[in-house]
């Protein structure tokens, strides 16, 4: 494995493999394997197979159990969201994946290394040889770094209500008191803009504007959120 890959893995997630050619096959492309079928190489597409359903698994638990008031169909736009190749790319970009996958000389030069779809297959992969090296709760372990802080902050909410969410996370320990306070209204009547904030306890957690007052206190919430997240 490469030591920069190793290193990068160890020192951003705590994560050292036994086998070591799991993470080679992880990120290890099509192309590459094609261009050196000497070397007798494996490539990550079956590893992409077992990662996208340990994936689909984690997050429909996490999601059943973080969101217990939400119907079915949320759920399901919600988990699509994200699990969805753009997201899963940006997750790997994140992690910093995409300098370390190994490409044939066509597909870099193709633009391969920055394509969605190849970055959430190794994404996928990567899920899958961390599977098979270290179960399940290490898996669940790293989407906790990774994939759920974002679910936190509102990032795939589109379905959802930011209020509502918010006030989920907040009460988890008990009852609080969550205020929306209108800080102030500018612009003409016919493009008027609100300024809200909103305090949980007396204590400010986060700002947001809109075109309406219902969309300003929506964008508090979501702003409280991210806060919240980050924490």
């Amino acid at each position: 494995m490469d030591n920069q890959l190793a290193n990068l893995i160890k020192e951003k997630f705590g994560i050292v493999f036994g086998d070591i050619n799991l993470v080679d096959q992880a990120f290890t492309h099509s192309s590459y394997v094609n261009e050196h079928r000497n070397l007798h190489l494996s490539d990550n597409e079956r590893l992409e197979f077992l990662g996208d359903a340990v994936l689909e698994l984690l997050v429909s638990q996490y999601l059943y159990r973080e969101f217990p008031h939400l119907p079915e169909g949320k759920l399901t736009k919600t988990r699509a969201a994200i699990v969805r190749e753009e997201s899963l790319a940006e997750f790997a970009k994140d992690c910093g994946f995409d300098a370390h996958v190994k490409l044939g000389k066509g597909e870099e030069n193709s633009g391969g290394r920055t394509r969605p779809s190849l970055l959430c297959d190794l994404f996928e992969a990567f899920l899958g040889a961390l599977y098979l090296d270290q179960g399940l709760d290490s898996v669940l372990h790293f989407l906790e770094t990774v994939v759920y802080p974002k679910v936190q902050a509102g990032v795939f909410s589109h379905e959802r209500d930011h209020k509502t969410r918010l006030q989920e996370v907040l009460q988890r320990s008990g009852d609080v008191l969550i205020d929306y306070r209108l800080l102030k209204e500018e612009g003409p009547a016919h493009e008027r803009i609100f300024h809200t904030e909103v305090y949980c306890d007396s204590k400010l957690i986060g700002e947001g504007q809109g075109t309406s007052k219902k969309n300003a206190e929506q964008a508090a919430a979501a702003n409280a959120l991210q806060r919240l997240a980050k924490k």
